[in-house]
């Protein structure tokens, strides 16, 4: 909460929305079964699901719940709506999650990672990444994704992988005969070969990475202003849980 209060009160921010996994499973678990579920979740962290989302609203932030699709496909479709708007001069995802770093455009749509106090604009993608934004969800697909329940393909790493898309930009255009590629990879052959045995494979797992932009999101850019917090509300849930000091610092 304090971290959050602190970006509420740059005096550049000023509008704002969250979004939140209700749920833990999504559209994407009837697509792949192997896809994440909550299965071993502490039970604590579920519990304070409800609590995070009654923070962010008490906070006078726009919170976004997520049931059929993710927290991440809302933040997309909100990039998607509201960044082109001639009033918004910038977006900013505060997320380090790499799926994320598909939504990135130029310096106009950036990623911040409050922790390491990074930003990624699309070079810094690049760099970070070894391909564009546009060839995430393609990355993700070969390399795999642990923490989504997404394995990759055989063989396929992260610097083969960038090397290979840095050329061809999507899996659908690289050729199944290493012989034919443009760039010189370590074990091109056996790249090849796997990911000619798994085209089905890495076009779905593409599609579990790819963020979706039509979630129904109704608030308008103006809705999403920031008008300061609901006083009664943080009060009421501040006392709760312990944490008043916090009230008095945001309410004065």
């Amino acid at each position: 909460m304090r971290s959050m209060w602190a970006m509420l009160k740059d005096p550049i921010v000023t509008h704002v929305a969250c979004a939140f996994d209700t749920v833990v499973e999504s559209f994407r678990n009837e697509m792949f079964d192997g896809y994440k579920t909550g299965e071993g979740m502490d039970p604590e962290l579920f519990e304070q699901f409800e609590l995070a989302e009654r923070a962010l609203r008490a906070m006078g932030l726009t919170v976004w719940s997520m049931i059929e699709f993710e927290a991440d496909d809302a933040l997309m479709s909100g990039v998607v709506k509201y960044g082109g708007e001639k009033s918004v001069e910038r977006v900013v995802i505060c997320s380090p999650d790499k799926d994320l770093t598909q939504a990135v455009r130029g310096d106009r749509v950036v990623c911040f990672d409050r922790r390491k106090r990074e930003i990624l604009d699309e070079a810094g993608v690049e760099r970070k990444f070894g391909v564009r934004p546009g060839s995430i969800p393609d990355w993700l697909a070969l390399v795999g994704d642990s923490a989504d329940g997404i394995p990759g393909i055989p063989r396929w790493g992260a610097k083969s992988s960038s090397t290979v898309l840095a050329s061809y930009q999507h899996i659908e255009e690289i050729p199944d005969d290493s012989e034919t590629w443009n760039v010189q990879v370590r074990g091109a052959k056996a790249l090849a070969e796997n990911l000619a045995g798994a085209r089905d494979d890495a076009s779905l797992y593409r599609r579990l990475a790819t963020l979706r932009t039509d979630v129904p999101l109704e608030e308008t850019l103006d809705d999403l202003l920031w008008q300061g917090a609901d006083a009664d509300a943080l009060r009421e849930l501040c006392a709760e849980i312990g944490f008043e000091k916090f009230a008095d610092q945001v309410l004065g």
